[in-house]
C-alpha cells in the first residue's frame, strides 16, 4: 500500500464479470494510481449481457462498513452506484457526512441495468433533492434525468435545474442530436463536452467507470471540470480496447487541464 496514494472509496453493487460495480470501480482507482476500497450494496448474478438476480446488502451491514473504513482511512473521495431505494441511499450519504463534511460525493445514478431490471424507484421528490444537496455530482444519462426530473421535458433543462442542488454531469450516449457529448452543469455555468473520437463500440458497465474515473480524479485534487475532462478521455480509451462489451483496463488515459476559472 503506497501512503502517497489518496484512499478511495466505491460503494456499490458486485458484477462477477467485473464490467460493472465494485470491480470495475477497484480496477479503474488503479489505473489512475488512487488506492480503491469497496463496500458492496448487492450481489448479482449476471454476465456483460444478462441479468439473473439481485441480492440486496442488509443497510445495517454497509453502514458499519462506511464507519470501519472512515474510522481507519483518511478517504478522500466516494462514488456510490447501484441502491435499492432513496431511504437506503439517504441513510449511506448522512453516514458518510458524519465523518467527513470535505470528502468528495459522486452518485452514479443507476436506475436500471442494461437488460432492463429496476435497481431503484424515486418515490419521493424532495428525499431526492435532500440527498442531492449532500453530494457534489450525479452522473446521469439522457434517459436518466427525465426520470430524476420528470418536471422537464426536455434532459439539458432537467439538468439544469437539478444543478442548483449539486453539479450535474449529464452524460451524452443517449443524446439524441450528438451522440457522446457531455453536459457538465454547475456553479450556474454550463460546459459542454465533445468525445474527441467516434464512439463506434459499447462497453458493459462504461458508465460506471467513468463516474469512477471522475472520483479518483476529485481525490487527486483536480478540479471538477477537469476531473469530468480526464474522466471522459479515459473511457474514450477504454471503449476502444476490443469490440466486445468486456473493455480492458490498461490502456493509458489521457490527462487534460485547463487553467484559469476551473481551478
Amino acid at each position: 500500500m503506497s501512503a502517497d496514494r489518496p484512499f478511495v472509496l466505491s460503494i456499490a453493487g458486485f458484477d462477477p464479470s467485473g464490467g460493472a460495480g465494485v470491480l470495475a470501480d477497484v480496477k479503474t482507482f488503479e489505473l489512475h494510481q488512487v488506492y480503491g476500497l469497496a463496500i458492496i450494496t448487492g450481489n448479482t448474478i449476471q454476465t456483460e449481457d444478462t441479468f439473473e438476480a439481485m441480492q440486496w446488502m442488509d443497510l445495517d451491514f454497509v453502514l458499519k462498513s462506511i464507519e470501519t473504513l472512515f474510522g481507519k482511512y483518511d478517504i478522500q473521495a466516494v462514488k456510490i452506484g447501484i441502491v435499492p431505494s432513496l431511504d437506503y441511499l439517504k441513510s449511506i450519504v448522512e453516514e458518510i457526512r458524519k465523518y467527513s463534511a470535505e470528502v468528495k460525493i459522486v452518485w452514479d445514478t443507476v436506475l436500471k441495468s442494461t437488460t432492463e431490471f429496476e435497481f431503484i424507484s424515486l418515490e419521493n421528490q424532495s428525499d431526492l433533492l435532500e440527498i442531492l444537496n449532500q453530494v457534489d455530482l450525479i452522473t446521469p444519462n439522457y434517459l436518466e434525468i427525465q426520470k430524476l426530473n420528470p418536471n422537464q421535458n426536455a434532459a439539458e433543462y432537467g439538468a439544469e435545474e437539478l444543478s442548483e442542488y449539486c453539479a450535474v454531469l449529464l452524460k451524452g450516449g443517449h443524446n439524441p442530436k450528438e451522440k457522446g457529448t457531455d453536459y457538465l452543469y454547475f456553479q450556474n455555468q454550463s460546459i459542454k463536452l465533445k468525445p474527441k473520437s467516434i464512439l463506434s463500440t459499447e462497453k458493459h458497465g462504461s458508465g460506471c467507470v467513468l463516474s469512477a474515473s471522475i472520483t479518483a480524479n476529485l481525490a487527486q485534487k483536480n478540479s471538477l471540470i477537469n476531473s469530468c475532462l480526464n474522466a471522459k478521455a479515459y473511457v474514450e480509451n477504454y471503449l476502444q480496447t476490443n469490440n466486445k462489451l468486456l473493455g480492458y483496463h490498461y490502456v493509458k488515459h489521457t490527462s487534460v487541464h485547463l487553467p484559469g476559472r476551473y481551478d
